[in-house]
């Protein structure tokens, strides 16, 4: 499992850099207003489906399904079971595009903020909608693709594969929008490409494994109907936080303009973290679960998955205390230039101090839904999701009612709600806190029934892990808190001196937490021994 974790998290580190450079470059020559907020609104509801399916429900589906065919049958079987999905699953997927494509004024009504009563941006966000869509069909068999992959403990081409996606929005922004009259609709073009790349990107890796079939139709095939059964509770039960980003979006889209593009772009700094340890580490570890569950060992799947929460604490905490403290000058040194403006700053910093409150427990999750998901208990994850889903909107309206009265004047408010809501920035905070509260919500929910089951018993040494991982991140905190009170604002400074009192601040803090780890006795071999 390390080897796999860290061939598949280094390259999605690949991955998660560009996407980071692709948001400079979008952020730098677009800015944070109407125009962006209505593409991130077009690119996140595909992009909320893709996470569902490549890295959610259709992965937690289809890996135990696939791992056992692979183990117990012959390979013919295992060709068999190829081709059926990816007939079914494309056709079925055709349906879905066609559906987006001839409802995309609605969805741009849904998503819009005032868009219906706005020609021009009613407009913009069809075309987008039009053009983002179709990436569902694609990135949903390339994660077939992925899927056979990694069970094949192939994970280096799987995690690559996103780079194509970062390359193509870099190049549309770059390239295609200045030739363009309307430049925002590049990025679209560019997420269509891309989809149609990355799965021609996997068919060699496919051929290498002599999986790369002709799709067919098989509705009625066993082995369908039971990735089918498995999938159907999944898609809710393991995507609730992208369900709540959705809803999320729907919220965002009634506050103030730019609220989207900060919402975004603080997403992006919790998915360095979470894609390249916490969705590399559910990637791993689910086909090992499954296995250990196939072959009954009990034993060897605890120890897994004890193995898998751990590594997880190691790298979330002392990135959610980072992050946290680290976010405006993280900001303002990235995406500070030209069209994003000290205020865009200020204000992506809200959105990341909500969200990153509850980077462990999206990470966690990622570890604890696979104990589920490889038994083919799928039931469970969605009762907790459901019960997470309702905290998330109550929380949603409670922080807002309560920000309202904090940072709302007065005369604003006599504008009425909506009117008012509209136009005060900075609201937006109530939607991460909201989200990362209900995360935890989540992740209490299936400790508790994952304790219930009896399938997990915790490893001796946990009580001094978890006081050698407080104590680093304590005196990590100290170092960062105590450089930041002596340096200047980061908005202020120029982008050279950003950069390099940021590199004092990642490297003095890293540096001090690993230093501490390894003074109190921890090795990289506890982990690998485990």
């Amino acid at each position: 499992m390390w080897k796999g974790l860290l061939s598949f998290s280094s390259m999605t580190m690949v991955s998660r850099v560009l996407g980071l450079v692709r948001d400079q470059v979008i952020s730098t020559h677009f800015g944070a207003n109407a125009m962006t907020d209505a593409f991130w609104v077009a690119f996140r509801v595909p992009n909320f489906l893709r996470r569902l399916f490549a890295e959610g429900s259709f992965a937690t589906a289809f890996v135990p399904v696939f791992t056992e065919v692979k183990e117990t049958r012959p390979h013919g079987d295992l060709r068999e079971l190829m081709a059926r999905v990816s007939g079914t699953l494309g056709g079925a997927l055709l349906v879905v595009t066609a559906l987006g494509l001839l409802f995309a004024p609605q969805l741009a009504w849904l998503f819009g903020s005032g868009a219906g009563s706005d020609p021009v941006k009613q407009g913009l966000l069809v075309d987008l909608f039009r053009l983002t869509f179709p990436f569902l069909l694609f990135v949903s068999l390339t994660a077939l693709a992925g899927g056979a992959l990694n069970s094949f403990q192939r994970f280096a081409m799987p995690a690559l594969t996103p780079v194509i996606l970062n390359l193509c929005m870099i190049a549309g922004a770059l390239w295609l929008a200045p030739r363009m009259q309307v430049p925002i609709l590049a990025l679209g073009w560019a997420v269509l490409v891309a989809g149609a790349l990355q799965l021609l990107f996997q068919l060699p890796a496919l051929r290498g494994i002599d999986l790369l079939t002709l799709p067919s139709w098989g509705w009625h095939h066993p082995g369908v109907r039971k990735v089918l059964t498995l999938m159907v509770p999944t898609l809710f039960g393991s995507s609730v936080a992208q369900i709540n980003l959705l809803l999320d979006t729907v919220i965002a889209s009634r506050l103030s303009d730019g609220s989207q593009s900060w919402l975004s772009l603080a997403d992006r700094f919790l998915e360095l973290p979470l894609g390249v340890f916490g969705v590399a580490l559910g990637t791993v570890i689910l086909p090992a679960l499954a296995r250990h569950h196939v072959k009954t060992d009990g034993e060897g799947f605890s120890g897994a998955l004890d193995w898998g929460l751990r590594t997880t604490l190691l790298i979330s905490v002392p990135a959610m205390l980072g992050l946290v403290l680290l976010a405006e000058p993280l900001i303002a040194t990235l995406f500070q230039y030209r069209e994003f403006t000290a205020f865009d700053t200020r204000m992506t910093a809200l959105s990341v101090y909500g969200l990153s409150f509850g980077l462990p427990a999206f990470a966690l999750l990622k570890v604890v839904l696979p104990a589920f998901y490889a038994r083919q208990d799928t039931r469970t994850p969605v009762r907790a999701g459901i019960a997470a889903l309702v905290a998330n909107m109550v929380l949603n309206f409670l922080f807002l009612a309560i920000l309202y009265q904090v940072m709302v004047p007065a005369e604003l408010r006599a504008l009425g709600v909506m009117e008012a809501i509209g136009r005060q920035p900075g609201l937006h905070l109530a939607l991460g806190i909201a989200s990362a509260l209900s995360s935890y919500l989540n992740l209490g929910l299936l400790w508790y029934w994952l304790g219930r089951s009896g399938v997990y018993q915790r490893r001796p040494g946990w009580g001094a892990y978890v006081a050698r991982l407080a104590t680093a991140c304590v005196a990590m905190v100290a170092v960062l808190l105590a450089l930041l009170w002596w340096l200047p604002s980061f908005t202020e400074m120029d982008k050279w001196h950003r950069a390099g009192w940021l590199a004092c601040l990642v490297g003095g803090g890293g540096a001090t937490y690993l230093v501490v780890l390894v003074a109190l006795g921890f090795r990289p071999r506890d982990l690998r021994e485990h």
